[in-house]
């Protein structure tokens, strides 16, 4: 996994965390995503160092604004290439699974194409 794609994936995580519970810990993300503990703390550190996400005196991780563009971004890609691919057949598991890769290396021309035609196919239906 790249640097990018390891950044996106932390601050998605972050996103739909803080989203479901209204704070994120480092924890939380550590059980998101399944890593260790430790490889969480270095990741944010390198996330906090790039002014991703801000730390607070009592632990709580919070994206900032540009953090928040990124995770939404990400986000976005990812729900949208999971509805595409479980509308052309492909099962829930394997489109999650796929759309967590595919949302990394996808350029947005790509995606944009890709979204605008589902979206014409969509409506037809």
């Amino acid at each position: 996994m790249d640097h990018k794609e390891s950044m996106e994936d932390y601050l998605e995580a972050i996103l739909i965390i803080n989203t479901r519970q209204g704070y994120v810990r480092n924890i939380d993300i550590s059980r998101q995503l399944e890593f260790s503990k430790p490889s969480v703390t270095i990741a944010l550190k390198k996330l906090r160092d790039e002014n991703l996400i801000y730390i607070s005196a009592d632990n709580l991780i919070t994206l900032t604004e540009k953090g928040l563009e990124i995770a939404k971004e990400t986000y976005t890609r990812h729900l949208s290439i999971t509805k595409i691919l479980t509308y052309l057949g492909v099962s829930e598991e394997t489109a999650e699974k796929d759309a967590c890769r595919i949302e990394h290396v996808i350029s947005q021309e790509t995606f944009n194409a890709i979204a605008e035609h589902a979206q014409k196919m969509l409506t037809k239906v």
